[in-house]
């Protein structure tokens, strides 16, 4: 039986276009003989719907939708298998099951329900699905498949060492004797996660000895990037079929007779890069917008959020903002409008100075007789916010904010001033990450001017000001931001494995737990890391934590 994993990018509830999609690539993998084409984890109302899913009225159009993709396949050769939300049980107690439905010529061979609710990191399943009932082998054509839904297959007690439930569906349906084993996924992109996902279902089929066919939803949503990455693995666990990542695919494999390809390359530094232009790119348009603002302060996290948007969205798109102050650098100017002429960006300068004196006149009667600190600081920060959104106003388009996961979280960061924005593109990266991902941008040629790659970071918001005047060095500071808020290790283990002094990483420690306040009024921040500022870590702003 010939297979087909359509991997495409929907919209949270644009049925009409998600349907066009699900049907034209329907036509398509028919076309190329498939018997089967296997859609996404609720591909036919976006994932992740969130509260929709207590809409009655939402959950209706989606049972309609499963109608219409059977009228509209009806004549096709293959068969559809799709991923929607739809009713629950009246005595369910939840709104909705996460459902796959099987379409074969207009009829409905089988409505699988997801078991394993996943309730951690980003996921908040539980709150709305009720979990499936027992779960059945459906057979095509005389070839038994076994339809598992995203988590449903991430609980092999052989390959996970600590694992989050007490069954494992694929077990009750082994018993079934299927063929085939198809997933259902919108598994979300970070760090290491395609390669790691690809393993554990290498795993699954070798242990079950059957292959193993995944389709990936790829795309952005909100802070959530989904790479796509959809993959098929023969009964030995060897890939037979792989699909892009980061973009549209359609891909066809034979699943019982297809040989064994070659497995791709991964690197890390482009995955960040291919993930952040596909989430600015989609967060921009399926919000109903073009273009966007980015502040080019001459320094290396706007150079680098310059650059993800000009890929994503096209130079047209990108307007870029110097707004010198009293305390800017000739090259702060310089070398942005080098940098926008190489991305061919436009740019434009707003110069703040008398906007400075003017609030600081002001302010003279009130701090008469105090010395200028971090609020002269903020004061410029947040003139250059107002005139963002000023600039955002009039010409409809987003403001993209330049902090990077490091500022984020020791607060050093300037709230209503440089974290005004609509999107964090950069949010999840910490500094040293942000070098790597521009020095990866210029491997063939100079986009981001040397310059911006080689001078000591600084806000320039006070004569002769350098990041490490208030921080750490980067390749100090990072190793512990990534231990403490990635991997919630305890400073003591951060200053035994990293040989950091302890007082330093509690210094840290306590700026990361004294900045949640920041956090949670900041922008999405587009997430390529296990735990990033946002849905998925979620803290209390009130605390008083002993470090």
């Amino acid at each position: 039986m010939k297979i087909a994993l359509a991997q495409i990018n929907p919209t949270v509830g644009d049925f009409t276009g998600n349907l066009e999609k699900i049907v034209a690539a329907s036509g398509r993998a028919s076309a190329l003989g498939a018997r089967l084409t296997v859609f996404s984890e609720l591909a036919l109302c976006g994932y992740p719907p969130a509260d929709f899913l207590e809409k009655p009225a939402f959950l209706a159009r989606c049972r309609t939708a499963v109608e219409e993709l059977a009228a509209a396949t009806r004549e096709l050769s293959t068969a559809v298998l799709a991923g929607v939300a739809l009713p629950a049980p009246a005595e369910a107690g939840k709104p909705a099951v996460n459902a796959a439905v099987l379409l074969d010529r207009g009829q409905l061979l089988l409505e699988q329900h997801k078991r394993l609710l996943p309730f951690y990191d980003v996921f908040d399943e539980q709150r709305y699905f009720s979990p499936s009932r027992p779960q059945q082998v459906v057979e095509l054509d005389g070839v038994r498949l076994a339809i598992t839904i995203c988590e449903d297959a991430w609980n092999d007690k052989n390959f996970w060492q600590r694992r989050l439930y007490s069954v494992d569906p694929m077990e009750e349906l082994m018993r079934q004797h299927p063929s085939v084993h198809i997933n259902l996924s919108s598994s979300p992109f970070w760090h290491s996660k395609p390669e790691t996902r690809r393993r554990m279902l290498a795993a699954i089929a070798l242990r079950d000895g059957i292959p193993v066919f995944m389709c990936n939803q790829v795309g952005g949503n909100d802070s959530l990037v989904f790479d796509g990455s959809s993959l098929a693995l023969n009964a030995r666990g060897e890939l037979i079929a792989q699909a892009a990542s980061f973009e549209e695919d359609l891909v066809v494999a034979d699943a019982l007779s297809a040989p064994p390809i070659a497995e791709p390359q991964a690197d890390d530094t482009e995955a960040a890069y291919r993930a952040l232009v596909l989430g600015t790119r989609d967060y921009v348009r399926k919000c109903g917008f073009r273009k966007v603002l980015v502040a080019l302060s001459g320094g290396i996290d706007s150079a680098l959020v310059a650059a993800i948007a000009t890929e994503a969205l096209g130079a047209e798109n990108v307007i870029g903002v110097g707004m010198p102050s009293p305390y800017s650098s000739a090259g702060s100017i310089d070398d942005s409008r080098k940098l926008a002429a190489n991305l061919g960006i436009r740019f434009e300068v707003i110069g703040i100075s008398g906007l400075f004196q003017e609030f600081t006149r002001a302010l003279d009667p009130l701090f008469a007789g105090l010395k200028p600190d971090t609020t002269e600081e903020n004061i410029q920060s947040r003139i250059r916010g107002t005139l963002l959104m000023a600039l955002s106003n009039k010409f409809s388009a987003l403001v993209l904010t330049t902090g990077n996961k490091s500022e984020m979280a020791v607060g050093y960061c300037t709230l209503y001033g440089d974290m005004v924005g609509a999107l964090a593109v950069i949010g999840d990266l910490v500094k040293t990450r942000v070098y790597a991902v521009c020095h990866w941008i210029n491997r063939e040629r100079e986009i981001i001017p040397l310059p911006i790659l080689e001078k000591p970071p600084s806000a320039e918001l006070r004569p002769g000001q350098k990041d490490t005047d208030s921080l750490p060095p980067y390749d100090l500071l990072d190793p512990i931001i990534e231990a403490y808020v990635e991997r919630y290790e305890t400073p003591e283990y951060i200053a035994q494995t990293h040989g950091i002094p302890l007082e330093l990483v509690r210094q840290i420690v306590r700026l990361v737990e004294r900045s949640e306040y920041k956090r949670q009024q900041a922008a999405p921040v587009l997430k390529v890391t296990s735990k990033s500022f946002g849905t998925g870590r979620r803290f209390p702003i009130a605390v008083k934590v002993q470090v």
